[in-house]
């Protein structure tokens, strides 16, 4: 039998309370490993998680993510919790819903996305790769892996969101970049660019019949994705069975980048 394993790792994922983030804390409990994940409000929700998949196996972290800093804090405390930090995965982001041309689009808007969706990302990025050099490693194992969640929005664009669509472009092309820069290091790094998701992010757009039908016209599956279905190629990017894959970025969108 063929089983998905981190068996023993750590990892962090972040934005780890609710949708794609939640699914993923479960199957990689699952798989074997000690997980820690980020919030930012939803403490309930985060709680609940911890105490399902158990707390000396799971840890919730009341962290922001809108700085270099504040990612690297939230590596520090993952290592502080478990010792060591095997696996991040970058998850958190946001999407300000309301169409907004880039005539009249903010510049607190575009700064408060990039900062979350981008900036965030780097003191994360920075400070695991710091951790995965200074640890010991498994024989024959990667030194650390980093998946990056981006979106159909950053391979094609998305009109009236430039903002999103901008930050979620530039982890396609950091994923690029750091596969070459650290593949001599023994670090993995990939990236899953997700479509529509059943999550509380698209829920405002799914809720309405016109945005939903024109959302549902570009995937030739018919239908949104569950979180669970997200989840899976994240944890698989993580797994021996893809030992020999860096630099590349996992459609899971139901075929919507083959249209429009």
């Amino acid at each position: 039998m063929v089983s998905l394993s981190v068996e023993g790792k750590v990892a962090l994922i972040t934005g780890g309370s609710r949708g794609i983030g939640a699914a993923a804390v479960r199957l990689f409990r699952d798989a074997g490993a000690l997980v820690a994940f980020s919030f930012r409000s939803a403490r309930s929700a985060a709680d609940a998680l911890v105490a399902e998949t158990g707390p000396e196996l799971c840890a919730a972290f009341a962290q922001d993510l809108a700085t270099p800093e504040d990612g690297r804090t939230l590596v520090r405390r993952t290592v502080e919790r478990f010792g060591r930090l095997d696996i991040l995965v970058v998850n958190h982001g946001v999407w300000p819903p309301d169409d907004v041309p880039i005539s009249t689009m903010s510049d607190g808007q575009w700064r408060s996305t990039l900062a979350t969706n981008l900036d965030s990302v780097f003191g994360l990025i920075q400070a695991a790769v710091q951790q995965f050099s200074s640890q010991p490693s498994t024989e024959g194992s990667p030194a650390g892996h980093i998946v990056l969640v981006s979106s159909t929005a950053g391979q094609r664009g998305e009109a009236f969101h430039a903002d999103y669509a901008a930050s979620k472009g530039a982890l396609i092309s950091l994923t690029k970049g750091l596969a070459t820069e650290l593949a001599p290091k023994g670090i993995r790094v990939n990236c899953v660019a997700p479509g529509w998701v059943n999550t509380e992010m698209s829920a405002p757009t799914l809720a309405d019949p016109k945005l939903r039908d024109r959302a549902m016209s570009t995937i030739p599956l018919g239908r949104v994705a569950d979180p669970r279905e997200i989840a899976g190629p994240i944890l698989f990017l993580c797994t021996s069975l893809a030992g020999f894959m860096t630099g590349e970025i996992v459609n899971v969108n139901g075929g919507a980048v083959l249209v429009g």
